[in-house]
């Protein structure tokens, strides 16, 4: 009588499930010989034998005569929480940016990660529409170049340098959002199953990005100077990643600035460890003076940067850039090309004659003002209500503030919710358990009373567990 366990057969045949659900196995793929995966997974070949047929029995996989085993149906849809269960709309980040984009205006979204109506440079946007479409006519008919709008290139090379980062404009590369560079970074640079170290807590669209690559996540907790250096040197070594993913400048969530001593450190590590670095400048406009960046450091040799200008200028208004070593550009291009034909050549246009008009300079310095304003008005609002910032950022848009007690976000941004009030819980910014007592607040949407008023009654009904 067989008397192997019938958790190995299982587990072994799970293996294939995973591989084939997670599309690391293709439909007609051939599977690994009987003897490989019995290696590979350390048990016998009749056990593999076995969950082989196992899984033939299911329609999964189909069996040729002296060729092996093959993937037999075509795979499920990829789906960002396919792994686990989807989270609760509360704290899940792709129903909070739906929510967030579509509320209606009786709606307050302080969770949401853009400027209000109020804040952003309409009229400026306007003129440049105007401009838009009164010249260069083929421009509006045409795909762009390759590379894009070579004026935005070599402006986006001028704003870089004033942060110390040093870059040629043909190693920039226009994209239609800085979302959109870092798919294609991600896409260039990983495999199915490569590991990804991030920050805990990070912006959540790292985490959705990464699984929609099929990455594996593994995370570094924050600290005020940037990532705790110890644990990062800890999981370069434990894991081996191919890259760690992080923000420039003010990061996201938290506000944070990284240190010199902090980035040299890392940069070190990610040597010593041969770790690429993904760089997200996104919010560098906020920024009176610019902080430290890893890639002007390290001189783009093993560090990608990717961006944007429109943060400061209204969500409406895309556009992005990858500035990346000069051998990466022409693959990068060709993935540009392959997967969107190219940006938007009108609106490069447009952002470039917003960014060069002399009111843009004038916004800035008014949107730092009202920024750092904001920021003094909702750090004593939340401290009024027992809650308390894990920092005080130096500039920028974020607060990341911690709940009295042992209150849960998700059960304070559940109860919001009934109130027609979005929050953002750290749970949606944290690959561990590190964001569960945690709430990102947007300063520039956090001025309305009613905010306060659903926020009191939200902590006062919130049960409390353990922190």
């Amino acid at each position: 009588m067989d008397d192997r366990p019938a958790s190995r057969v299982e587990s072994t045949a799970a293996h294939i499930r995973d591989r084939v659900a997670s599309r690391a196995l293709a439909r007609g793929a051939r599977l690994p010989s009987v003897r490989e995966l019995a290696e590979k997974l350390g048990v016998s070949k009749s056990t593999v034998v076995e969950a082989y047929d196992r899984l033939a029995a299911e329609g999964a996989v189909v069996a040729r005569r002296g060729a092996g085993f093959f993937v037999a149906a075509a795979a499920e849809p990829r789906r960002l929480n396919a792994v686990a269960a989807a989270p609760e709309p509360a704290i899940d980040p792709s129903w909070i940016n739906r929510q967030a984009m579509t509320a209606s205006p009786d709606f307050l979204c302080p969770g949401a990660g853009w400027l209000p109506d109020s804040w952003v440079l309409d009229l400026g946007v306007q003129r440049a529409l105007r401009h838009a479409a009164r010249d260069d006519t083929h421009r509006r008919r045409q795909y762009d170049e390759p590379l894009g709008y070579a004026p935005l290139r070599r402006l986006f090379s001028l704003r870089l340098a004033d942060r110390a980062v040093l870059v040629d404009p043909d190693q920039v590369i226009v994209t239609d959002s800085c979302s959109q560079a870092l798919d294609l970074v991600c896409r260039f640079l990983l495999g199915p199953g490569d590991t990804v170290v991030v920050d805990d807590p990070c912006y959540f669209n790292f985490l959705s990005l990464l699984t929609a690559c099929r990455a594996n996540i593994v995370a570094v907790p924050m600290t005020p100077n940037g990532p705790e250096v110890e644990t990062l040197a800890r999981l370069f070594a434990e894991h081996r990643p191919r890259l760690y993913l992080t923000n420039a400048g003010l990061q996201n969530p938290t506000g944070a600035t990284l240190s010199p001593a902090v980035a040299h450190r890392v940069l070190r590590l990610a040597e010593d460890h041969d770790v690429l670095i993904l760089e997200d400048d996104t919010f560098g406009d906020f920024e009176p003076e610019p902080a430290i960046r890893l890639a002007g450091l390290d001189g783009l040799r093993r560090v990608v940067q990717v961006g944007s200008a429109t943060k400061t200028v209204g969500a409406a208004t895309r556009c992005g850039y990858i500035a990346a070593r000069a051998d990466w550009i022409a693959p990068l291009v060709d993935l540009k090309l392959a997967t969107s034909m190219g940006n938007s050549a009108t609106g490069a246009a447009m952002l470039h004659r917003v960014l060069t008009e002399s009111n843009y300079r004038r916004h800035l310095d008014g949107l730092r003002r009202k920024a750092a304003d904001a920021m003094g008005f909702t750090l004593a609002a939340l401290r009024k209500r027992g809650l308390e910032p894990w920092i005080e950022p130096r500039a920028g848009i974020f607060v990341w503030a911690r709940l009295p007690g042992e209150v849960a976000a998700a059960d304070v941004a559940r109860y919001c919710l009934t109130r027609k009030l979005l929050l953002a819980p750290g749970p949606a910014f944290s690959a561990s358990d590190l964001g569960r007592g945690f709430l990102r607040f947007n300063v520039a949407r956090s001025a309305e009373p009613r905010i306060y008023e659903v926020l009191d009654a939200a902590i006062a009904a919130a049960p409390r567990g353990e922190a």
